[in-house]
């Protein structure tokens, strides 16, 4: 079991990142008043170890709302987890696949985009499959049945 350890809101392409202590999940299309959203990367998280991981290893400490992603979590693993339901209050996620760090984490740190690559270090983007409100603090945990996940996924691609 893990938490929401921060959500950001971005609201123009290429704008700040803007710290909210909730925000909405819509299903189908993602975090209310966020920009830069599509059909299969609709929410964006980042691990806080992982974060940490990458920053320790360039010898920078820079703030997690440089990497541009809409949540950050704690306590539990990112890696690998296509597929799988993340519950978070009464919102749900399909994790869609490994976000891949861009040439942007050059400007926030030298060596931060390579030491992001292994191990999906670089965080998650996601689906919304049910809409709900979300806290800074709030627990979040998986959803036990990865096999009704993989069905869910495969319906919202066919959208």
């Amino acid at each position: 079991m893990g938490r929401i350890e921060g959500i950001w809101v971005k609201r123009a392409h290429r704008g700040p990142m803007d710290g909210v202590p909730e925000a909405t999940l819509v299903a189908g299309e993602g975090l209310a008043g966020s920009v830069d959203r599509s059909r299969r990367r609709q929410v964006t998280l980042l691990e806080r170890e992982a974060w940490e991981r990458c920053s320790s290893e360039v010898g920078a400490r820079a703030d997690p709302s440089k990497r541009r992603a809409n949540i950050l979590v704690s306590g539990l693993s990112l890696a690998r987890t296509r597929g799988r339901v993340l519950v978070l209050g009464s919102a749900r996620l399909a994790v869609g696949g490994e976000l891949t760090p861009c040439e942007r984490m050059e400007e926030v740190a030298p060596g931060l985009q390579a030491a992001m690559r292994p191990d999906w270090r670089g965080g998650v983007f996601a689906q919304v499959l049910t809409d709900g409100v979300i806290r800074v603090g709030d627990r979040i945990d998986w959803e036990d049945d990865v096999t009704e996940t993989y069905d869910v996924l495969a319906t919202a691609a066919r959208r």
